[in-house]
């Protein structure tokens, strides 16, 4: 409740802020309260604009905990549908059992499609999965006087490993420097650092550890200058063949056999037809487009899933670099499998601890830190990966058999 105080405050706000006397980012300390200033400046924006944000107003969020830390000159929030997937039966590593896996979308069919894979690949037995490769990444970028220097640099680099290790890690509890790559153009050099991080994401741990192992070599290798923290080889929200080829994140890879009578009776497509509009459209299409990645739609299902539980939805970018293999085996059944190179997900950290990403995560059985430390991330990882096998194995199906128009026309339009 507000109060006449309260109010008093909030009208002497808006009207500063009319004035230009007062600043978005100062209105919180003005009135004294975070979850006031939402209020004032979504009033601010209603008068000035005349328009209502009401629907942007209702949220449960308490901006008291997350102004400085998720969001800064908050409004409200945006609400986006959630839909779940499942049963899916995973029998990975670290994921075993049937998952209803959330997805925020606004894509009318898009739960159904990924569902209809879910079932595909629970009836046939359930999907594997696997995590390969795990190792968040950050490259510095250093100039020198001389391509010479540059590969005494790399070379110091090297020899002081051991060392540059102890400064980074000093700075975290979970980070573990694992390997230091070196690149070289002209006089620059690029440092791609690379973390083990616990179940979070890492890209904040590793930045801080990364800024400090900079700050050492600049200081002990002598004619060297840091040129910037972020020298764009990492490669953060960018696609990149080096994140394909060597990875970032969890890099993981799901697969299943699909009975040939679930393909045909679930599915409703053959298993030769899925082979072949993988390896046209998936394969030869995406080559000919110049794409980073040979797939269908992996972008749809990383992208709800970020949403739901709280990741960080520009590495959708990087995180949606995937390769869609299918082939028939000797029993006339179709094997698929998709590669996920660099899957940036964190079960801690970030907006993880947001309400609804929460239970979302939770409903996964992965919110919060793992038994030991990382487990959940990578169980988290090997869900992901499937729920994308699912909804590559179902669009391949649909072009195969010509449903897709028909699935969108049913369930993704409203006619007009």
């Amino acid at each position: 409740m507000v109060d006449e105080v309260s109010r008093d405050k909030i009208s002497e706000a808006i009207e500063k802020l009319k004035k230009g006397e007062l600043r978005l980012s100062e209105v919180d300390d003005f009135v004294g309260s975070k979850n006031l200033g939402v209020l004032v400046r979504r009033l601010f924006l209603e008068e000035i604009r005349g328009v209502s944000l009401s629907s942007i107003g209702s949220t449960i969020i308490d901006f008291e905990d997350v102004v400085g830390r998720n969001i800064e000159n908050p409004i409200g929030a945006v609400q986006i549908p959630l839909g779940v997937v499942g049963p899916l039966r995973i029998v990975g590593e670290h994921a075993s059992g049937d998952f209803y896996v959330p997805l925020a979308t606004s894509e009318g069919a898009l739960v159904a499609s990924i569902s209809r894979g879910a079932k595909a690949i629970t009836m046939s037995g359930g999907a594997f999965a696997v995590v390969y490769r795990d190792g968040m990444t950050r490259a510095p970028l250093f100039r020198t006087p001389s391509a010479r220097r540059a590969v005494d640099l790399v070379r110091w680099v090297m020899d002081s490993y051991e060392a540059i290790k102890r400064e980074a890690e000093s700075t975290t509890r979970y980070g573990k420097l694992v390997s230091i790559e070196p690149y070289v153009a002209g006089n620059n050099v690029w440092l791609r650092f690379r973390f083990t991080t616990g179940d979070a994401m890492g890209m904040n741990m590793v930045t801080i550890a990364v800024d400090r192992a900079s700050k050492y070599i600049v200081e002990n290798f002598g004619d060297v200058e840091l040129v910037a923290l972020s020298g764009n080889m990492c490669t953060d929200k960018k696609p990149a063949y080096i994140n394909a080829i060597l990875g970032r994140g969890k890099s993981v890879v799901a697969e299943a056999i699909i009975r040939r009578d679930v393909a045909e009776g679930v599915l409703r497509a053959s298993v030769d037809d899925m082979v072949d509009v993988n390896n046209r459209k998936n394969l030869l299409g995406t080559s000919l487009a110049g794409g980073i990645g040979l797939n269908a739609h992996v972008a749809n299902v990383i992208a709800a899933i970020f949403i739901a539980t709280g990741q960080d939805v520009a590495q959708v970018v990087e995180s949606s670099i995937a390769y869609t293999w299918m082939e028939k085996t000797r029993d006339g059944d179709l094997y698929a499998s998709v590669t996920l190179p660099s899957l940036e997900v964190g079960t801690v950290g970030g907006g993880t601890w947001l309400p609804t990403q929460r239970e979302a995560l939770s409903l996964l059985g992965v919110f919060g830190p793992g038994d030991p430390p990382g487990v959940n991330a990578i169980k988290f990882a090997e869900i992901v990966a499937s729920t994308a096998l699912a909804g590559e194995i179902n669009l391949v199906a649909a072009l195969a058999s010509d449903q897709l128009a028909k699935a969108h026309e049913r369930l993704g339009r409203k006619r007009i």
